[in-house]
């Protein structure tokens, strides 16, 4: 039997790249999706959650995906990271951080730390207990209510800081708001996270090694309660997102040329030309989504397919 078919490679591959970037869990999608169509993806679920997975044909697949989804952020926010790159060598060099985007370059650094941290040592362990359908399916839903609690605490912040702007003003008038000293106000700019406040988003990254913690979903949440407003939020989440997905890719990308990418490059290709396509469709569709809208209808799909996985699976 054929470890990977056309078919499923492409079904995966578009999978992976949509749900990478909408808060809803691409590694809970690629336990769950293949659990719920039964028969001939049955297998791959039983490979990804096994402790010999490490070998496995579906594993070294997913490794591909993840690095054409990688490549598509890169490509979609590439001003952005050769401004973030070029900032980050100054710093470097002049010892000092001067402008918005030499900040920024280093709240991603910090951000990505405790993740970077926390994968290499747990991420097998964590895939091996976590990644089958009725865990994928617990920790789906677990993921909706948290997008509900983020919404719900931004409202919450949002309210807080204006009333108290609106109070200091001479007015009274929240138009004249700015920045509010612990939320950060209602017109809270990326470049004014604190570090520690970075640290904590890149903390909460780490979640999304359990399949159903959608690792945007969860980013976003953190960014929102520190009083970013949805679009900020979403792109600290992709950026942040880039450079973990790609390394994690390309630390596991030798497995491909060795017994696991045995007779699949043909999928492994197809796969990842349809990730990197889904990513990139994907990523330009949620900019502009989150410039007026939020996480809620994310949160109510994944709390309707997390309940519908568990009383299947469970």
């Amino acid at each position: 039997m054929v470890a990977l078919t056309y078919l499923q490679a492409i079904v995966i591959g578009i999978l992976q790249g949509v749900t990478e970037l909408f808060p809803i869990s691409s590694l809970g999608h690629s336990v769950l999706v293949p659990a719920w169509l039964g028969g001939d993806w049955t297998h791959l679920v039983t490979q990804y959650g096994n402790a010999e997975s490490s070998q496995s044909p579906y594993l070294a697949f997913i490794v591909a995906l993840h690095v054409a989804t990688a490549l598509a952020l890169l490509w979609f926010y590439r001003r952005d990271w050769i401004e973030i790159i070029g900032g980050f060598f100054t710093t470097l060099r002049t010892r000092k951080i001067e402008s918005s985007t030499e900040r920024l370059a280093w709240l991603i650094v910090v951000a990505t730390i405790p993740v970077g941290v926390t994968g290499l040592a747990l991420e097998h362990a964590f895939r091996v207990l976590f990644a089958k359908p009725a865990a994928a399916a617990a920790f789906l839903t677990l993921n909706g209510f948290i997008l509900l609690l983020g919404e719900r605490l931004r409202r919450r912040a949002e309210a807080r800081a204006s009333v108290k702007v609106g109070s200091e003003s001479p007015a009274g008038l929240v138009e004249g708001a700015t920045h509010h000293p612990v939320y950060g106000g209602p017109d809270r700019k990326l470049d004014t996270l604190g570090f520690v406040e970075a640290g904590i988003i890149g903390l909460f990254q780490t979640f999304a090694l359990l399949a159903g913690i959608s690792r945007s979903g969860i980013t976003m949440v953190g960014g929102l309660v520190r009083g970013l407003d949805h679009e900020d939020a979403a792109k600290f989440s992709f950026l942040l997102a880039t450079p973990v997905i790609l390394a994690a890719g390309v630390l596991k990308i030798p497995s491909l040329f060795g017994s696991a990418g045995a007779n699949i490059h043909g999928q492994v290709i197809v796969g990842a030309i349809a990730a990197g396509l889904a990513a990139y469709a994907s990523v330009r569709f949620l900019t502009r989504y989150f410039t007026t809208r939020t996480l809620t209808p994310f949160a109510i799909y994944c709390l309707v397919a997390g309940v519908a996985s568990l009383i299947k699976f469970a």
